[in-house]
């Protein structure tokens, strides 16, 4: 299968890779959630090729989880902002910091620190049922396959 079909398939893991499936997609994310929204600046920040760089931009575009503002005119120049979709993956992106946090530590203290903008104290992220208050794992739930 190529990659590109994953967006056709019915399993809503394939579909979500499909867009965000690739290293340098989370990591154009997370530049975006830290507010760097130009290309040259994603550039440099993560050492990646303009070619590559403007691939993932573009396809990120077409899923709308981000769009281009210009904030130049001569010559046009645009920034990318994360559009509704795109804030919705928000907590993804706290679950892969989370976990790499526990499971894959890093050789000294880790960059980043999850914290509440309300209070500026660490916080300890679980992902929860919103019917019944019961956290999430592998143990309290399942997933069905239509028969």
């Amino acid at each position: 299968m190529k990659w590109n079909d994953l967006q056709n398939e019915a399993c809503p893991v394939a579909r979500g890779l499909s867009v965000i499936g690739d290293r340098w997609t989370m990591l154009v994310l997370r530049d975006c959630f830290l507010g760097i929204r130009r290309f040259e600046q994603i550039q440099e920040r993560l050492g990646i090729t303009r070619h590559v760089l403007a691939d993932r931009l573009r396809k990120l575009e077409a899923a709308g989880v981000l769009r281009r503002e210009p904030y130049q005119e001569r010559p046009v120049r645009h920034e990318y902002r994360l559009t509704e979709r795109g804030k919705a993956l928000y907590p993804v992106l706290v679950s892969v910091i989370e976990w790499a946090n526990e499971h894959v530590p890093p050789p000294v203290e880790s960059s980043v620190t999850l914290v509440s903008r309300k209070t500026g104290t660490p916080i300890a992220p679980v992902l929860t049922d919103a019917n019944t208050g019961e956290e999430i794992t592998h143990r309290t739930v399942m997933a069905l396959r239509p028969e």
